[in-house]
């Protein structure tokens, strides 16, 4: 199992990567999107923001504290539309992430011996564990850390779009 140090190491060390993939993007870049379909920039920080708060920290404590009590409901995939992440402020979205990760560290170091078997009956996913859902949170962040990458390579692909990146190796 994934320890607690671990875990908050990673997702401290996630955050600064996420801080530094993400500093000196311009609004342009930031709103930019691959396609129709895609996420941006923008639209995958406020997503990160959202499931910070209305998801990873919240069920990990409702597994550890009151693993009877059902989970509000999310829709994170629909929140980047009807939230209008697209159309936020860069700047104040980037700060609004590293704000919640913060207060999520700062709560991950209160727990007093949480138990990590602690489990709860998910009815989709079958019995989710703390310590299955600490392991996806950290997860998770890689899963975007990659999507930002990417949408770097993408966005650098289409200024120089009359010359070829082959040099650089396969995507």
């Amino acid at each position: 199992m994934l320890s607690l140090a671990l875990a908050q190491t990673r997702l401290t060390a996630n955050a600064k990567t996420i801080a530094a993939l993400t500093r000196s993007v311009a609004d342009a870049q930031a709103r930019w999107k691959p396609t129709p379909d895609d996420w941006s920039m923008l639209e995958v920080i406020n997503h990160l923001y959202d499931e910070e708060r209305e998801d990873f920290r919240q069920r990990v404590d409702y597994i550890l504290h009151r693993p009877t009590e059902a989970w509000p409901p999310i829709e994170p995939s629909n929140w980047v539309t009807a939230r209008q992440y697209n159309r936020r402020d860069w700047a104040t979205s980037l700060e609004a992430f590293q704000h919640e990760r913060q207060a999520s560290l700062k709560w991950l170091a209160e727990l007093n011996q949480p138990n990590w078997e602690s489990a709860y009956p998910h009815p989709q996913l079958g019995t989710m564990r703390a310590g299955e859902m600490l392991s996806a949170w950290v997860a998770h962040d890689h899963l975007h850390l990659r999507q930002l990458n990417e949408l770097h390579w993408q966005y650098l692909a289409t200024q120089v779009p009359e010359l070829s990146l082959n040099y650089a190796g396969e995507w």
